[in-house]
Order: structure tokens, then C-alpha cells, then sequence
């Protein structure tokens, strides 16, 4: 197990790994632009008949585009925090982007993770919903949710506000697929939570789908590390395959080595049975 572990301001609560199951189904959506995208996704999610959904992002345009990146807390309140806000001269093109999507308060909220290019060049972090408007369309792989639901919830160990999956009413569309929402919490090791989960939830061949967090750093499978202790990252659906942003923005990428990455603050994790 990985030695490194960053203290939160408030106490280590139970269970480390909260996991709730369901069903997914597959969509296919258009983001529309002209739209901040919060508005965006709730729109496309919303039509397609769902209230929480994973999504996946690939190519498009953000202008104007607002991010922050991880960053040292400025006080004893959070481990760890965000940067000032950086929004780019010209905006950004997408590479991909991961999306946690459901409610906060009660209204339609979200999180995103994401790899863009900008005017100084390849970047990654944390994308500001409402702030980011959408220059072009985004098509967008996603998988709307039933009986589980994503809620937005202040927390109490991190002292921040944070997606957990909640049990939901409602029977599966026909052709979604068996899942488990999942909220792992600071310090537990990725992927010994997220193999535990899908033996708990009997998931045979269990496949990331729009899922999202922070590590401790991170070391790879060939070698490679990361050494800040605040990170920003996203599974790009291979295996444990991850692109992880730094506190300069700087975008590493590989395959996470399985008991040497634990979480920061977070990871909020979908695991869609695609056998």
C-alpha cells in the first residue's frame, strides 16, 4: 500500500468506499453551443429523460473557457484547494473531458475534468460549468442512470461539497446496463476500492465510464510519477488508464499501478458491466 496520505481538516468517515448499485444506458448526445455548459448538459441529459449521468467528451471548442487548477490551501480549512482562475485569450479546443452529472441543492450541478489545447499550448484541470460557454457542438458518449442517483453534498472530512451516489427509484430502460456508482474517499488506494466495488456489485466485466477525481500524485505502470500532492485527473476507459493534470496544468498520462495511488479528495467512479 502507498505510504503517502495527506490529512484532511475533518474526521475520516465511514465507509471509505460508498457504492450504490444500478443500471446505465448508453446515450448518444449533442451539446449545443452558444450555451454555458452547465445549461448544455442539463439540457441534453434532461431530453434524453434522466437526472444523473457519467458523461465522456471528445473535440469541440470552449470560448470563453474558465479553469482552475490544484493548488496548496490557503489555510488550515482544506487540505487542498484551487488556483485563481485562468481563462485562456481565445478559449480552448477539447480534447476530452469527463463529466459527473446530477444535483446540487437541488438543482442540476456538475464536475468536470478535462485535456484541452489553449493559446500556451496542452493543459488539463478542473472546468468552471458556468462559466465555460461552448463555441461549437460536443458530442458526448454518456450513460443516463436508473436507481442510482448523484447528489452534490457538503462533506464533512474534506470540507468540501462533493458528488456521492444515492439509491433512486425507477426500473431500467431496456438495454442499460448493470452498474455501481461509486464516491471513494481520501487516502484509499483507486484501484484495490474500485476492484473491491465491482466484486461487491458482481460486475464481470466492469469498464470506467465519465469518471473523475484526485490522487496523491501518482505512479504509473511503466515507471513514470507524479509527485504533487494535489492532482486533477480522469479515466480515459482503459483499464486504469488515467490523464492527470498537475498544479502547473501540466497533463501526464498512463496506466495507474494498482496500491500506489491513493485518493486526494476524491474519486467519483462509474463501472458499467459491459460484459
Amino acid at each position: 500500500m502507498s505510504p503517502r496520505r495527506l490529512a484532511q481538516p475533518g474526521p475520516a468517515l465511514a465507509p471509505r468506499v460508498e457504492s450504490v448499485a444500478g443500471h446505465a444506458l448508453p446515450l448518444a448526445l449533442t451539446l449545443a453551443p452558444g450555451l454555458p455548459l452547465l445549461e448544455a448538459v442539463t439540457r441534453a441529459v434532461h431530453a434524453a429523460g434522466f437526472d444523473s449521468a457519467a458523461l465522456e467528451l471528445e473535440g469541440g471548442a470552449f470560448a470563453p473557457f474558465s479553469y482552475v487548477l490544484p493548488a496548496p490551501s490557503p489555510d488550515a480549512s482544506h487540505a487542498a484547494y484551487y488556483s485563481a482562475t485562468h481563462t485562456p485569450p481565445g478559449g480552448a479546443r477539447l480534447e476530452r473531458a469527463c463529466i459527473t452529472f446530477g444535483r446540487r441543492a437541488g438543482q442540476p450541478w456538475l464536475h468536470c475534468h478535462a485535456v484541452w489545447q489553449e493559446a500556451a499550448g496542452r493543459r488539463g484541470g478542473h472546468v468552471l460549468p458556468e462559466e465555460t460557454m461552448l463555441a461549437s457542438p460536443i458530442a458526448a458518449r454518456a450513460w443516463g442512470l436508473g436507481g442510482i442517483a448523484l447528489v452534490s453534498e457538503p462533506d464533512a472530512e474534506t470540507n468540501f461539497t462533493i458528488f456521492r451516489p444515492v439509491p433512486a427509484a425507477g426500473a431500467p430502460r431496456p438495454g442499460a446496463l448493470p452498474a455501481a456508482g461509486l464516491r471513494i474517499r481520501p487516502n484509499e488506494d483507486a484501484a484495490t476500492a474500485l476492484g473491491t466495488a465491482a466484486r461487491r456489485h458482481g460486475l464481470r466485466q466492469p469498464v470506467l465510464r465519465g469518471s473523475l477525481g484526485s490522487l496523491i500524485g501518482a505512479r504509473f505502470e511503466r515507471g513514470g510519477t507524479v509527485e504533487d500532492y494535489a492532482t486533477e485527473m480522469l479515466f480515459t476507459g482503459d483499464g486504469l488508464g488515467i490523464a492527470l493534470a498537475d498544479m502547473q496544468g501540466r497533463v501526464h498520462e498512463g496506466v495507474l499501478r494498482p496500491g500506489e495511488n491513493p485518493v486526494c479528495i476524491t474519486i467519483e467512479a462509474l463501472l458499467v458491466d459491459e460484459a
